[in-house]
């Protein structure tokens, strides 16, 4: 199995794989296969070092997985700058703003506290297309770059990391957010200090859960995946709007006044018209995956927006943005990327800038979420089934096309095949959740007796 998965490496930290050494050596291929760019080459012919950043989320992990890579890339002649804990976002914004050659991000994002990752970005802050992730893992079983001497790279603590991205943050804002109360929850996360700190600087009120990391409760009942919490905090303080992070603060939820989720296609479709109304919107197009929500079709087309759909990962959305040179995209995760001020998902660029257009127009959120209609939304996955025929088999296919007929205007069917199990899911959208189920069991039922293995 490759090395790489569809957003770094990512594992059990010390268990079989993502080990110190394993850490270790991909930093010495790391700088190998990204020192040899055309101005890598020009910075070594000019006898300068190379530049990395590293930066980490709390993890307990994370300690001694960012100690081995800086010992990597430093033993490889890379100058080192150490950011300590900050977000990913953070970590791609930093590369570009210091012109490092590349940087490197060791988190797990939203899983649980026993995993870890490393994730690789190269100059610009830009995540690293498949061929040269390929090219990294081979260059593992590789002669290592061993310079002596002077020429060993430096680790050196990158002091005003988080002042610098806090002030990118302040500057991205089209609006102050005097007059909001927020809450907060980092998720015992990468963004527990810098998070509250951003929101009171732009003028917010700010309350804080999630944000007493100790390295093990990172995800844990907090964060993107459990609103719960958040959307109690919201209502008990009284306040306008609740801002979810995951672990390493790449994502944004967000409750309303009275608790109710908005998730990452209403965000999109809030931030969309705003940017097409102040001329911001690239294109007059919003790039979503095909698991956004029917309404935010209907919703972008009701106000002239163009919807590009890709596959799912938010990978496969920047590549879009990158290609058509558009300026929003994201998922229903609340991966939200603005291209103007990121390179990736940035869960406390998106909340400020939702909280802006709260500001500007001196809407609640639930009014400005109002412009998309959510539709209900079922998805089944069904396992033990042959994937590869999930697209070709007749009667799949009549059974798809029979239900979509019925549907008409007023829903949709997506069959979607694993890309890693013997498994597909059956995603159902209608105008009420009780059609919407009865169809999605009809369709799974009809791929379990057709597919099965």
């Amino acid at each position: 199995m490759p090395l790489f998965g569809t957003d770094g490496v990512r594992g059990l930290a010390n268990g079989p794989v993502l080990t110190a050494d394993l850490a270790l050596t991909l930093a010495q291929a790391t700088a190998v296969v990204l020192g040899q760019g055309r101005t890598a080459e020009a910075r070594k012919a000019s006898g300068k070092r190379l530049t990395a950043v590293v930066a980490r989320d709390p993890r307990v992990s994370g300690h001694f997985l960012s100690a081995a890579v800086e010992a990597g890339l430093a033993s490889s002649g890379v100058d080192v700058l150490d950011a300590g804990t900050l977000p990913t976002p953070a970590t791609a914004y930093l590369i570009a703003d210091r012109d490092a050659d590349f940087g490197v991000m060791i988190s797990a994002s939203h899983n649980p506290a026993p995993d870890n990752g490393i994730k690789i970005f190269a100059r610009g802050g830009v995540k690293l297309p498949d061929i040269v992730e390929q090219r990294i893992e081979a260059a593992m079983a590789g002669p290592k770059l061993q310079p002596t001497g002077a020429d060993v790279g430096r680790i050196s603590r990158f002091a005003d990391a988080e002042d610098r991205y806090v002030l990118h943050l302040l500057g991205s804002l089209p609006h102050r957010l005097e007059g909001l109360h927020v809450v907060l929850d980092c998720a015992h996360g990468a963004a527990s200090g810098v998070s509250p700190e951003t929101f009171r600087d732009a003028g917010a009120q700010v309350t804080v859960i999630g944000a007493d990391p100790d390295g093990l409760n990172i995800n844990d009942g907090v964060g993107s995946t459990h609103l719960d919490l958040l959307a109690e905090a919201v209502v008990a303080a009284g306040a306008d709007v609740g801002i979810a992070h995951d672990g390493d603060a790449d994502r944004c939820l967000a409750v309303d006044a009275s608790g109710n989720i908005v998730d990452g296609d209403q965000i999109m479709a809030i931030l969309a018209v705003a940017m097409k109304q102040r001329g911001a919107l690239a294109k007059d197009t919003l790039v979503a995956t095909v698991m956004s929500n029917l309404g935010l079709h209907r919703a972008m087309a009701d106000h002239g927006i163009t919807v590009l759909q890709t596959a799912v990962g938010d990978r496969y959305v920047l590549e879009s943005m990158d290609e058509g040179g558009y300026s929003l995209g994201g998922e229903q995760s609340g991966h939200v990327i603005m291209s103007e001020f990121a390179t990736t998902g940035d869960g406390l660029l998106t909340g400020l800038h939702i909280m802006a257009e709260m500001a500007r127009t001196g809407k609640t959120l639930t009014e400005l979420a109002s412009i998309m209609t959510v539709y209900p939304q079922v998805l089944i996955n069904v396992r033990g089934v042959d994937r590869t025929l999930a697209s070709t088999d007749p009667g799949v296919a009549e059974a798809v096309a029979a239900v979509s007929a019925e549907l008409g205007d007023s829903g949709r069917v997506l069959l979607r095949p694993s890309g890693t199990e013997e498994m597909v899911r059956v995603m159902v959208e209608a105008s009420s959740a009780d059609v919407a189920q009865r169809h999605a069991d009809e369709l799974a039922a009809v791929v379990r007796e057709r597919l099965a293995l």
